[in-house]
């Protein structure tokens, strides 16, 4: 597999070249060029802030919905691909002369794109890991709490004109169960337990952490008020939370997804929201994005939607955007 991970720190419609403005001699970068296939306003603006002089040339495609059969035109020969959240389907790619690099700016990748088969037409996959844990952790626990206090249906019912009182959920004391443990789950475990609650983790490989206990995936199922996920998709997690394990949860139970939709059985998780065995999902990610209209979710009063939009604060963008920059000066200076 050719997929490279890297730790953050800190029609065509318009496109932007980002070169050297300073008036000094640009460096050479020989052949290499990237294109950022599909920047929102945000993205780009902070992309352009962020280059350095000494950078190669970046195009920045301002077209955040572009479609795939787009990207060969969008790319024209460049080497290096920078991806938000553009489907880059194996044909397609076939069709990108030049394409040797595709940064992604997260850590999903196989969502969007199949790495492996990508390998083999010589397309290395860069991923960036731990630039939002703080905000993405920060959305989990909102969503918990609207999820918990019932506001999303109460301001629903208020703007239709109703006087809706609801019973809530008191988090203090509760039981927080947390899928998977890397840097969100850690955030989301320091956030929890400075309400006074309770931390349970499960990680498919063992891991100690202070303040949490590690219990296997049955027990925390069977004993979390609350589940959130925190899960890369694969092979091994589509579909982990099944209509068994669903079955197996605390009765009342609040579901928070902030990771992937494909994780979660999603015909199953409708059914326990419906019999009343979840309370309620809060739910940052779909199986289907953008979420088609009149999905059954936009239906049900006990689920909060927010459409994948945990990790955008203006920090975690300063983080993403600089670890893709980095990518690209290895990439520079690898083939240098």
């Amino acid at each position: 597999m050719t997929l490279s991970q890297s730790h953050a720190s800190n029609g065509i419609v318009s496109g932007t070249n980002v070169e050297n403005n300073s008036g000094a001699a640009a460096p050479n970068h020989g052949a290499l060029r990237a294109v950022f296939v599909d920047a929102n306003p945000t993205l780009g603006e902070v992309m352009q802030r962020l280059r350095r002089n000494d950078d190669l040339p970046v195009r920045i495609n301002s077209q955040p919905d572009i479609k795939p059969e787009q990207l060969p035109e969008a790319l024209g020969g460049a080497s290096i691909a920078i991806v938000d959240h553009t489907h880059l389907p194996t044909d397609i790619a076939r069709q990108c002369a030049g394409l040797r690099h595709v940064v992604f700016l997260g850590t999903g990748a196989r969502s969007y794109m199949n790495p492996e088969e990508l390998a083999q037409l010589g397309i290395t996959v860069h991923t960036i890991k731990g630039y939002g844990d703080t905000a993405v952790a920060e959305c989990a626990f909102a969503l918990m709490w609207a999820a918990a206090r019932n506001f999303a249906r109460m301001d629903r019912e208020m703007r239709a004109g109703n006087w809706l009182r609801s019973d809530a959920v008191q988090l203090t004391g509760k039981t927080l169960g947390l899928v998977g443990f890397g840097g969100i789950a850690a955030e989301m475990a320091r956030l929890a337990r400075g309400i006074g609650m309770r931390v349970l983790a499960w990680n498919r490989t063992p891991k100690q952490h202070d303040g949490v206990e590690f219990v296997t995936l049955d027990a925390l199922l069977a004993q979390s008020d609350v589940v959130s996920l925190h899960l890369l998709l694969t092979d091994e997690t589509r579909g982990i939370l099944s209509a068994g394990r669903i079955a197996s949860m605390r009765d009342g139970a609040i579901l928070v997804n902030t990771a992937r939709g494909a994780l979660v059985d999603e015909d199953a998780m409708v059914a326990a929201l419906r019999s009343g065995k979840l309370s309620h999902a809060a739910l940052d990610v779909f199986t289907v994005e953008p979420m088609p209209a009149g999905h059954v979710l936009t239906t049900l009063p006990n689920v909060t939607l927010s459409a994948h939009s945990a990790f955008r604060t203006p920090e975690a963008n300063n983080n993403l955007i600089g670890a893709a920059l980095d990518h690209c000066r290895r990439i520079v200076q690898q083939q240098a």
